[in-house]
């Protein structure tokens, strides 16, 4: 109990100070001011009905087709390590979870369950809400928990962006262990990383399926950063992390912009891109043909001395 005390005389103190600038205090403080929420109140997380989950469900159904073999792959990683992993939607509602069959009633009795609702509103500081609130991927230990009843839960989640860069969800790994300490919390924390990053891919491809996918040069070597391109190279669309990188949203890709000029390859003088096009319709059809002439003219619709004098226009020969 004087555990529990001490923790909720903390977060008073630091939530109510003027410098309260860490991230941790500043949750401190959205839940006490904006959700109107006491510390050592006794509160589990809000539970949809069946109907509520059932369409909450439906609703991410694309998500959650993405998302269960990283699930599934990143359970056989941690779970034996006494973790549960939720998968959620941007409401902060647990829509999968991953779990050992002897760990079940110790989570299910801290919410950490189907149908429960992480965010800040519903149950303080924690992993979930506050990745949602502060739209990063953050790590809560142990007693920067708001609630007293949380503080033996250490957890940390990564929020999973759809194929527009929008907020989709959040994945996290929660552990009540005893001897879990900050190095292994950042082990978690970027193993849950790179199985929302990995998730965010899967998402961004299967919304552009049949198109093609360039990556995109950043400061930081971010293997999230893609666009899909048409055959005509425009741009189809773009994940955040492209976004960010090349100054991109939805008007000017909607608007129509060749994926050469968002990438600043060198532009030729007017008239080049044509030749340059033809020159690549040449040597797409060369190469398939294996180099035969004859082959290449007959599936280009012109005859072979026709595709010889191209071909010896563009010095291609």
């Amino acid at each position: 109990m004087h555990q529990y005390s001490a923790h909720a005389d903390q977060v008073y103190a630091s939530a109510q100070s003027a410098a309260a600038s860490s991230p941790v205090a500043a949750s401190w403080r959205r839940c006490m001011v904006m959700h109107r929420l006491a510390p050592e109140e006794k509160r589990s997380p809000m539970r949809l009905s069946g109907q509520e989950f059932a369409a909450a469900v439906e609703r991410s159904e694309r998500l959650i087709a993405e998302a269960t073999n990283e699930l599934d792959r990143l359970f056989l990683a941690v779970g034996k390590a006494g973790c549960c992993l939720l998968l959620t939607d941007r409401d902060g509602i647990a829509l999968q979870r991953r779990g050992a069959a002897g760990d079940d009633k110790e989570f299910r009795d801290l919410g950490l369950w189907t149908g429960s609702v992480w965010t800040e509103a519903s149950v303080g500081t924690n992993g979930i809400g506050t990745a949602l609130a502060d739209d990063r991927a953050v790590a809560i230990f142990r007693d920067q928990h708001f609630l007293c009843a949380n503080i033996d839960l250490s957890c940390t989640t990564a929020p999973i962006r759809d194929h527009r860069g929008q907020l989709a969800g959040a994945l996290d790994i929660s552990t009540c262990r005893d001897d879990v300490n900050d190095a292994t919390l950042a082990i978690l924390s970027q193993t849950v990383r790179d199985a929302a990053v990995r998730i965010e891919l899967n998402l961004f491809r299967s919304a552009f399926a049949g198109a093609r996918f360039i990556m995109v040069p950043t400061d930081t070597a971010s293997t999230s950063a893609l666009l899909a391109v048409d055959r005509n190279d425009l741009v189809l669309g773009a994940t955040k992390a492209a976004r960010l990188a090349l100054k991109l949203d939805d008007y000017r890709i909607e608007a129509g912009i060749p994926a050469s000029d968002v990438l600043r390859e060198q532009q030729g003088e007017a008239g080049e891109d044509l030749l340059e096009a033809e020159r690549a319709a040449l040597l797409r059809a060369l190469s398939r043909a294996n180099g035969n002439v004859s082959q290449a003219a007959t599936a280009l619709g012109m005859s072979r001395s026709t595709l010889h004098r191209k071909m010896k226009r563009l010095n291609l020969h």
